[in-house]
C-alpha cells in the first residue's frame, strides 16, 4: 500500500484538522467495542494509531520532539483532573501506603528489573544491555504505573473496591511519575556525558535533584492550591464557564512555577488539584468537573493516538522476545515484590488486597512518553528502548487492563455500589444535605396518589418531579404516577 504522503502529520498542514477529525471520530466509535469485550479504551486508541501509522494505512508521524511536548501537555490535563476528582476523605487513610508505593516502590521495581535485564535479558537487546546503566535506564522508564491508564480503567469501569484500594492506587499512579521521570533524565544525562569518570558523582547529584524535585513540587502544589481557594472564594466571574478556564490556568501555573523553581511540575499541579477539589468552594462544581472530564477524554484520546502513530510494529520482531521476558518479570516478580515489601508494615491490608495492588501496575502513555527522552537526546540504543517500552505497554494493557474487573471479583474485593443518584443537573452545597432520587412504585401509591399521601419521614423533602421528560414543581396535592422520578433532599429542618 502506498503511504498517504499527502496526509503526513504536519502541524502546518492544511490536512491536519481533517486527519484529526477522522481519527478522533473512529476512536470514539471503537469505545463501544471496548465496552462490549472489556478492553480498555486507551488500548483501542493505541491500536488505532498503530493501524493508521506508517506500518499500517501509511500515515506518517515521526516528530519525537513534538510528540514529547504534546504528551506532556496532555499529562498535565489528565493528572489535574485526577487530582480534582480525588476525595481526601477516602485518600487520607491510605496516604502513607500510596506515598511509599510512588517512591520506594518505583525505585525497587526499577532496580529489580534492571538486574533482571542485565543478567538475563540484556544479551538479546544489543549494546544497551551490556552496561548496567543502560539496563537501569530501560527499567527506570517503565518503573511507574501510568496515571492515564489507571484513572481510565478504575473510573471508566466504575470499579468499587474494598479496603480503600481505589484511592490508594489512584494516589500512587498520580504521584509516582516524578520518581520515574527524574531517574530517566539523570540516567540519560549520565549515558550521554563524555565524562564517564563522573558518573557516580552525577548519580549522587541526581539523588539530591530527585529530593528537591519532590519537596519543591509538593510545597508549590500546596501553596498554589490554597491560593486558588482564596481566589475562588472572592472572585465572581460574569460567566460560569470561565471558572473552569480559570481553574485550568491555575493548574498550568502550578506546573510552570514548580518547574521554574526546580520542582516537579506534574506533582505540583496534582497536589494543587487535590487541594482545590477538596478545600475550595468551586461555583458550579458539577459543571466544572464535567468540563475537565471531557478535556481528559480528549487528551487521552489524542495522546494515545499520537503514540500509536509513532510506533513501528515492523521493528518489534527483533525485540519481541526480550520485551516479553522483561514484561512478564515486571508483572509477576518485580511489581508484586515491591508492593508486598512496601505494604508489609500495614497490617490492615489483606493478602488479597496486596495481590490486587500488585496487578494494577499498568503501563501506558507515561512510560512511552518517558521513552521519548533518550530518543530526543540522541542516545545510542534509544530506538530499542522505545520499541521495548511500547511493546510492554501494549502487553500490560492487554493482560492487566482487560482483567482488572474479573480479578477484583475473583479475589472478592469488588462490590456493587448504590446506583448513581440522578439529580437532573441540580447541585447543592454538601452542608445542606444529601440528594437522592426515587422512582415511584405501585406500593408507594397504596395509601393515596398525592405527594402528601407518601408521608415522608422528618427531614426529607421532594425538590423536583420528573415525568415524561418534563420537570414539575412539587406540592402536597400533586397527583403522582407510577414511574415518576422524585429528587429528594435529606437534611436537618427547623420544624
Amino acid at each position: 500500500m502506498l503511504p498517504l504522503s499527502i496526509f503526513s502529520v504536519n502541524l502546518l498542514s492544511d490536512n491536519l484538522l481533517l486527519l484529526a477529525s477522522v481519527l478522533v471520530f473512529f476512536a470514539i466509535l471503537i469505545t463501544k467495542i471496548g465496552a462490549r469485550f472489556g478492553a480498555p479504551s486507551l488500548l483501542l486508541f493505541l491500536l488505532l494509531g498503530m493501524i493508521a501509522g506508517a506500518d499500517g494505512v501509511g500515515l506518517k508521524f515521526e516528530d519525537y520532539h513534538i510528540a514529547e511536548s504534546i504528551g506532556h501537555f496532555a499529562m498535565t490535563i489528565i493528572l489535574f483532573t485526577g487530582g480534582l476528582e480525588t476525595s481526601m476523605v477516602e485518600t487520607k487513610p491510605v496516604m502513607k501506603q500510596g506515598a511509599l508505593l510512588s517512591t520506594l516502590g518505583v525505585f525497587m521495581t526499577s532496580i529489580l528489573t534492571a538486574l533482571f535485564i542485565y543478567f538475563v535479558a540484556g544479551k538479546w537487546i544489543g549494546p544497551l544491555g551490556a552496561s548496567f546503566l543502560g539496563c537501569f535506564l530501560l527499567s527506570a522508564v517503565m518503573s511507574s504505573t501510568d496515571s492515564a491508564s489507571v484513572f481510565s480503567v478504575l473510573r471508566g469501569k466504575r470499579m468499587h473496591l474494598r479496603e480503600n484500594l481505589s484511592p490508594m492506587l489512584e494516589l500512587e499512579s498520580g504521584s509516582n511519575d516524578p520518581m520515574a521521570y527524574v531517574l530517566t533524565i539523570i540516567l540519560v544525562q549520565v549515558l550521554t556525558s563524555s565524562k564517564h569518570t563522573d558518573s557516580m558523582a552525577m548519580l549522587g547529584t541526581g539523588a539530591w535533584v530527585l529530593l528537591v524535585q519532590i519537596v519543591v513540587g509538593f510545597l508549590i502544589g500546596l501553596g498554589v492550591g490554597f491560593g486558588a481557594k482564596w481566589i475562588l472564594e472572592r472572585v465572581k466571574l460574569p460567566s460560569n464557564a470561565l471558572y473552569s478556564v480559570m481553574i485550568l490556568s491555575i493548574g498550568f501555573f502550578a506546573n510552570g512555577i514548580a518547574s521554574l523553581l526546580f520542582g516537579n511540575g506534574l506533582l505540583a499541579l496534582y497536589i494543587a488539584a487535590i487541594v482545590i477539589g477538596n478545600r475550595a468552594d468551586i461555583p458550579m462544581k458539577r459543571d466544572v468537573l464535567k468540563f475537565f472530564d471531557g478535556m481528559t477524554w480528549l487528551m487521552q484520546l489524542l495522546m494515545f493516538l499520537m503514540l500509536g502513530l509513532l510506533a513501528r510494529p515492523s521493528q518489534f520482531s527483533s525485540i519481541a522476545w526480550p520485551a516479553l521476558m522483561i514484561g512478564m518479570f515486571m508483572m509477576f516478580v518485580a511489581r508484586p515484590l515491591s508492593v508486598f515489601l512496601c505494604l508489609a508494615p500495614f497490617k490492615g491490608l489483606s493478602f488479597k488486597a496486596k495481590a490486587f495492588a500488585s496487578w494494577v501496575g499498568l503501563k501506558g502513555a507515561g512510560p512511552i512518553l518517558f521513552a521519548l527522552c533518550p530518543v530526543v537526546a540522541g542516545l545510542d540504543g534509544a530506538t530499542e528502548i522505545f520499541n521495548i517500552v511500547f511493546f510492554i505497554s501494549l502487553l500490560s494493557l492487554i493482560l492487566q487492563g482487560m482483567t482488572l474487573s474479573s480479578s477484583s471479583r475473583w479475589l472478592g474485593l469488588s462490590y456493587e455500589a448504590d446506583p448513581e443518584v440522578e439529580t437532573f443537573g441540580m447541585e447543592i452545597p454538601e452542608e445542606m444535605g444529601m440528594l437522592r432520587d426515587h422512582t415511584v412504585t405501585e406500593d408507594d401509591l397504596q395509601n393515596g396518589e398525592t405527594l402528601r399521601d407518601l408521608h415522608l419521614p422528618h427531614g426529607i423533602r421532594v425538590m423536583m418531579v420528573k415525568r415524561d421528560g418534563k420537570f414539575l414543581v412539587p406540592h402536597g396535592s400533586m397527583q403522582l404516577q407510577e414511574g415518576d422520578h422524585l429528587v429528594i433532599i435529606m437534611g436537618d429542618t427547623d420544624d
